[in-house]
């Protein structure tokens, strides 16, 4: 899923969930998808309700929209198991010891990788993937990269 539309991302994580739920056979990534769901029971209910896959999640209320939440989680599994930018998966090791916690770290690499995304978006440009590295290294209290 290189460029999905809002309704193939839904349909995407709402199946992988019910084939989890029923035991079905699953692709990899939606295997992935399904651990990521375990892993925010407060997304169970919602994925589950009949309603979800036109529900609107406005910007603003002072949530975020779930899809986009499980799919930035999405995203940066795939980073750690490709190791993309290079040395991620390191500063994310580093961070998972300082903060003790796998979910906890997954979650303040989301920030930096929301960060990075929302400057490249504001400065009409590709995201800065040393900027985002340094970001995590430094949560993990890593010296940043050395030219």
């Amino acid at each position: 899923m290189f460029n999905p539309t809002r309704e193939q991302v839904r349909d995407f994580f709402v199946t992988a969930w019910l084939k989890h739920r029923k035991h079905s056979l699953m692709s990899a990534l939606e295997t992935m998808a399904a651990g990521i769901v375990l892993e925010h029971p407060e997304y169970h209910a919602l994925l589950e309700s009949p309603d979800i896959l036109s529900r609107e999640f406005p910007a603003g209320d002072g949530k975020m929209n779930p899809f986009l939440h499980l799919s930035l989680h999405l995203a940066l599994e795939e980073q750690l198991s490709i190791d993309q930018p290079p040395g991620i998966r390191e500063a994310f090791d580093a961070l998972r010891r300082v903060r003790g916690d796998r979910h906890r770290a997954l979650h303040d690499v989301l920030d930096s990788l929301t960060e990075t995304m929302f400057r490249a978006l504001r400065d009409n440009s590709s995201p800065d993937g040393r900027a985002y590295l340094d970001r995590v290294r430094r949560r993990a209290g890593m010296p940043p990269i050395c030219d």
